[in-house]
C-alpha cells in the first residue's frame, strides 16, 4: 500500500472538489491508501469516501487561505491541514503529500518541515505541459524561483532528470536550457554561464544535455526536459493553460453559429476534441517540489475533482516508482560537479563553442 496525505482543506474550494477526487481515485488505485487531512465536519457531506477501509481522517483545526502571507502560515497557522499533511510525511506516516493550497505557503512549509535534499540549495516546481507528440515535456522551474543563478539551473536539471528516468524509466532523458536562441553565445550571463555547466555535466556523464532551446521547443517535444528558472516557467504554464481554455471556447462557439458552421464542426468533432483533451491542462494537473526530503504535489489552486485526481495519480506514481530515491542517487552522483560549479567557471573566460 502507498499512503497520501491530502490537504482536503487547501485551493479554492476545498473539500467539495478534495473528496470527490480522493473518491475516484480510490476506485481506479486499489493498492493505495488516503490521509483525508482537514476539519472532519468539513468531510461530512462524503460518507462515501470517510467510510472507505481505505480512508483515515487526521483533523486539523486551521486552514492556510489563498491569500495568507507566507508568514502567517508558517508561523501562525501551525495546526493548518497543510502543515499538519506535511508532518504526516516527515513522520512516515505517508510516503507522499498532495496540497492544492496556497504555493509560496506550501513550498516554505515543506522547506521547513521536511528539509531539503544534501546538496540542493532551493526546491523547484516541476510539470509537464503538452506536447505535439502527444505526451509532455517536463519544465522546470514554474515558479518557486524567480530569479536564478547558474547553478540552480544545474541543480534542476539533475533534479528533473531523475523525475522523467523515475516516472517514465527513460535512463538518459534529454535535457534544453530554455534560450532566446540555440546559439551558446545568446542569453543573459545566467544563461550562457548555465550552459557551460550543463555541456560540462553532459560530458561528464552526468546529464544527456541537448543544448539550448527556444519557447516553441516545449510544444514540439524537442527534449524530454526543459530548464528555466521560475518567472520564465509560470509565464509558459500559464501560456499551456490558455491554450486549452482558448480551444474550449472555440469549439462551444462553432457549436453556437449558423447550421452550416455547425455541420462543419460536427464533422470535425472527433479530431477537435482529440486535440481540446491532448492540451487540456486539467491532464497535467500535479506539479512535483523537487528537492525536498519528501514527495511533495501542487495541485492547481482552481482544479476541479477530475484535475485534483489527476495530481493524487502523479503522487502515487512518484512513490510507486521511488522517485525520490533516484533524485536522491542523481544528485550524490553529481555533487562533486554541483559543489564546484561557482568556483569551475568565471563568466568572462566562457568559451563559445
Amino acid at each position: 500500500m502507498i499512503t497520501i496525505a491530502v490537504d482536503c482543506m487547501g485551493g479554492d474550494v476545498g473539500p467539495a472538489v478534495t473528496l470527490p477526487a480522493c473518491d475516484a481515485f480510490l476506485s481506479s488505485h486499489s493498492q493505495a491508501q488516503l490521509l483525508l487531512v482537514g476539519r472532519p465536519e468539513s468531510f461530512a457531506p462524503w460518507p462515501q469516501v470517510l467510510n472507505n477501509v481505505r480512508c483515515r481522517v487526521v483533523p486539523a483545526t486551521e486552514v492556510v487561505e489563498m491569500d495568507d502571507a507566507i508568514e502567517v502560515a508558517l508561523r501562525r497557522k501551525k495546526d493548518s491541514s497543510m502543515r499538519v499533511a506535511a508532518q504526516q510525511l516527515k513522520d512516515g506516516a505517508a510516503q507522499a503529500m498532495v496540497s492544492a493550497g496556497n504555493t509560496g505557503a506550501l513550498m516554505a512549509i515543506a522547506r521547513y518541515v521536511l528539509k531539503t535534499l544534501d546538496g540542493i540549495d532551493r526546491p523547484a516546481i516541476a510539470s509537464q505541459l503538452p506536447n505535439a507528440r502527444g505526451g509532455g515535456t517536463t519544465v522546470l522551474d514554474l515558479g518557486a524561483n524567480v530569479d536564478c543563478t547558474a547553478e540552480n539551473l544545474l541543480q534542476f536539471a539533475v533534479m528533473g532528470s531523475a523525475l522523467v528516468s523515475a516516472m517514465t524509466g527513460e535512463q538518459e532523458p534529454s535535457v534544453g536550457l530554455l534560450n532566446v536562441g540555440e546559439e551558446a553565445i545568446k542569453g543573459s550571463e545566467v544563461i550562457k554561464k548555465a550552459g557551460v555547466l550543463l555541456r560540462n555535466a553532459g560530458n561528464a556523464g552526468d546529464l544527456n544535455f541537448f543544448g539550448n532551446v527556444e519557447g516553441n521547443d516545449i510544444f514540439k517535444g524537442t527534449v524530454d526536459i526543459v530548464v528555466c528558472d521560475g518567472f520564465v516557467g509560470n509565464v509558459a504554464l500559464k501560456a499551456s493553460e490558455g491554450l486549452a481554455t482558448m480551444v474550449g471556447g472555440f469549439l462551444r462557439e462553432e457549436f453556437s453559429k449558423n447550421i452550416f458552421r455547425k455541420m462543419a464542426a460536427i464533422v470535425a468533432y472527433r479530431s477537435l476534441m482529440s486535440f481540446k483533451n491532448r492540451v487540456d491542462h486539467r491532464r497535467y494537473n500535479g506539479a512535483a517540489l523537487l528537492g525536498l526530503r519528501g514527495l511533495v504535489f501542487k495541485s492547481h489552486g482552481s482544479a476541479d475533482a477530475f484535475a485534483f485526481e489527476q495530481a493524487l495519480a502523479r503522487a502515487y506514481d512518484a512513490a510507486h516508482h521511488g522517485m525520490l530515491d533516484n533524485v536522491r542517487e542523481r544528485i550524490t552522483r553529481a555533487a562533486p560537479l554541483i559543489a564546484g560549479a561557482a568556483a569551475a567557471i568565471e563568466l568572462k573566460s566562457i568559451p563559445v563553442p
